[in-house]
């Protein structure tokens, strides 16, 4: 936002600094003259990243005063409120909003952003999943029987302190989690069948290992129909024709490649002797995976530039 030509950012908010300096809280802000509140005052846009349920209960009053709002949270992202008593544990305080909410995926959903008055900003895991699959799915080239091995770094958990990211127990080291089901598991699953002819039958492993940004997926799929690895790409070249912030790698994409920026390296390439199909995907989980992913939806909500504000190379090495 700091290189947004059209944005002031006016009001700030937050609980644990409340009263602080920006510049206190987060000395790399210093140039911002805020100081930390719990209400925002004079904005024409609100972003929300607060945790589940207190993002709705601080959105609401906003929303009712018809303020455009891009939800960071999982709040608005689901369109069945019984799948957040299940995923998130709580019931939903403001259902009739969810079928209203755009999923802001906006490669996917561009001829809805822009009407919006709330968005849900996509989770991370599955703006790398569904970007990798939809073309695949839409196009009947793979079987909805899908696995999908994520890795990222450890920034993807927050700021929240637990034994698993301390330094010494994340550093030299991998792990999976949530084998019994990741929160993003029905965000995935919900959007993908919106290009599947069938049920999508998903297996999602998400795994932490010792960076501090990035995610990359490797997804798998069993062929529909026989194809070649270069039917595919010119398939996928097709879909995301003139898309800015998407691009199909020839080669496997790394993290690095997306450091810092809101681009989504996709690399498909089929497995003949196995008949399935693989995809690699990766981005930057702080900035296609969440916030540059955020103001993408502001300019088109805003009437804006798509890319404004968010061009840049990546930090490599």
């Amino acid at each position: 936002m700091l290189r947004h030509p059209e944005v002031t950012i006016t009001s700030v908010t937050g609980r644990s600094y409340v009263g602080q300096k920006l510049g206190e809280a987060f000395p790399y802000l210093a140039d911002l003259d805020l100081t930390i509140g719990q209400e925002l005052d004079g904005v024409d846009l609100v972003f929300s990243a607060l945790p589940a349920e207190a993002s709705t209960q601080s959105l609401l009053p906003y929303i009712d005063q018809g303020i455009p709002a891009v939800d960071i949270s999982p709040d608005f992202r689901l369109k069945d409120p019984a799948l957040h008593s299940q995923w998130y544990g709580f019931a939903h305080p403001a259902p009739h909003l969810l079928k209203e909410a755009v999923y802001g995926l906006v490669e996917l959903n561009r001829d809805r952003v822009p009407a919006a008055r709330l968005v849900a900003n996509p989770g991370c895991y599955p703006t790398s999943v569904i970007l990798a699959l939809a073309p695949a799915l839409k196009e009947g080239v793979i079987k909805p029987d899908i696995v999908v091995d994520s890795k990222s770094g450890v920034s993807g958990a927050g700021r929240t302190l637990s034994l698993t990211t301390h330094f010494s127990e994340i550093n030299e080291n991998v792990q999976a989690y949530s084998l019994g089901g990741h929160r993003h598991f029905p965000e995935m699953v919900q959007e993908l069948e919106r290009y599947s002819r069938d049920r999508v039958s998903l297996t999602f492993v998400p795994h932490l290992i010792p960076m501090t940004r990035g995610i990359l997926s490797t997804c798998y799929a069993p062929l529909e129909k026989e194809i070649s690895t270069q039917q595919v790409r010119d398939l996928y070249q097709d879909f995301y024709r003139g898309e800015t912030f998407v691009r199909v790698s020839h080669n496997p994409p790394q993290t690095k490649q997306t450091l810092g920026t809101n681009l989504c390296l996709v690399h498909p390439v089929v497995d003949s002797r196995a008949g399935r199909l693989i995809v690699v995907s990766c981005l930057d989980n702080l900035v296609k995976g969440a916030a540059g992913q955020a103001i993408q939806n502001m300019n088109l909500m805003l009437g804006l530039p798509e890319a404004m504000g968010l061009q840049g190379a990546a930090v490599f090495p």
